[in-house]
């Protein structure tokens, strides 16, 4: 990535011109042939794959890359690069769902929430993007497999090699999930409300803001923890059931 040449530019208009093409491609496109009501979720899975493990590892990179790394440091020119990669990505996403989902108050307030923490990371307080990419990691390094997963779903009734991968895929993707939404997740948030409680940003990043940040980290957290355990206690009744079928 040219990070100069993007700098130069503007690199959130770039990127989200980018994920509105890939998005319109792939309905269109990519996914033709999909029942009218699966094209837009597989869609906006698209663009999800463009940005997820893509979005780990810039992150990864832009966080090694800063020798001074620590929750209350300004953003380095990278750091603020792969902030506008993700906050493009939320905006696109936020109008599929804005346009083909209206109704669906979690997920729309979960992507203004979101937006949110980058925006003010990006554009207000401009310190803090090592806290911020650290838990776009912890989101993100699941995305491929939730994906896959997400669109496996949505053809496995009318698609055996689709019902194979979703049923093969769930179990390690919904332990992964867990162990990354229910372990990491709450450790980095429990060492972020640590180091701020202490003051020693409050003079870079304002207390209202960090607050904020810790406040919708924690229910996004805790609304992931919900989905997975509600995912698992699906995945073993299925499990007893198909038991006691071939008992039967």
């Amino acid at each position: 990535m040219d990070v100069q040449f993007l700098s130069s530019s503007n690199p959130l208009v770039l990127f989200f011109a980018g994920y509105l093409i890939l998005y319109l491609v792939a309905y269109s496109i990519l996914f033709r042939s999909w029942a009218s009501k699966l094209r837009p979720e597989a869609s906006s899975c698209a663009i999800s794959l463009a940005h997820g493990t893509p979005a780990v590892f810039l992150a990864a990179r832009a966080i090694l890359s800063d020798p001074a790394r620590d929750f209350h440091t300004a953003n380095t020119p990278f750091q603020n690069l792969v902030l506008d990669y993700s906050i493009a990505y939320f905006l696109m996403d936020l109008v599929h769902y804005l346009i083909f989902y209206p109704t669906d108050v979690l997920f729309i307030g979960h992507h203004l929430a979101t937006l949110f923490v980058f925006v003010t990371c990006r554009y207000v307080v401009y310190h803090g993007a090592f806290a911020i990419l650290v838990l776009l990691i912890l989101a993100e390094v699941t995305s491929f497999c939730q994906n896959v997963w997400t669109l496996a779903s949505a053809r496995r009734s009318d698609l055996e090699i689709a019902a194979k991968v979703y049923d093969l895929l769930s179990p390690p993707f919904y332990a992964l999930y867990s162990v990354v939404r229910g372990f990491f997740g709450p450790y980095f948030v429990y060492r972020m409300f640590t180091f701020y409680l202490t003051g020693a940003a409050d003079n870079v990043i304002p207390k209202w803001v960090w607050i904020s940040w810790l406040l919708v980290v924690v229910a996004a957290i805790s609304v992931s923890i919900l989905w997975i355990l509600n995912l698992w206690i699906v995945f073993f009744r299925e499990k007893k059931k198909n038991a006691e079928k071939k008992v039967s």
